[in-house]
């Protein structure tokens, strides 16, 4: 039997609980990952932090005033900003 199971890991809904950063995908999967892993959005003002937009057709989050991007790919892989930022520039 061959089974299928389509991925849909575009980015629906960005939303903050307590101390963590959820992103809901498009096909139901959800990823938390703490707040404390990026510095730049543990610092904000909850009005900065709902400044959100989705970017990098749809596979990424960007907060323009606080100059941070993130990706659905470094999040599923459990990388803090400073390590993605590391894999960047090397």
């Amino acid at each position: 039997m061959n089974t299928s199971t389509v991925t849909d890991e575009r980015i629906k809904l960005v939303s903050f609980e307590g101390n963590a950063l959820t992103v809901y995908l498009m096909d139901g999967r959800r990823i938390s990952t703490p707040l404390a892993w990026y510095p730049r959005l543990m610092n904000a003002q909850p009005e900065q932090l709902e400044k959100w937009e989705i970017c990098g057709a749809g596979y990424g989050i960007h907060w323009e005033q606080l100059d941070e991007d993130l990706s659905v790919e470094g999040m599923l892989r459990g990388l803090s900003a400073i390590q993605s930022r590391c894999q960047a520039s090397s």
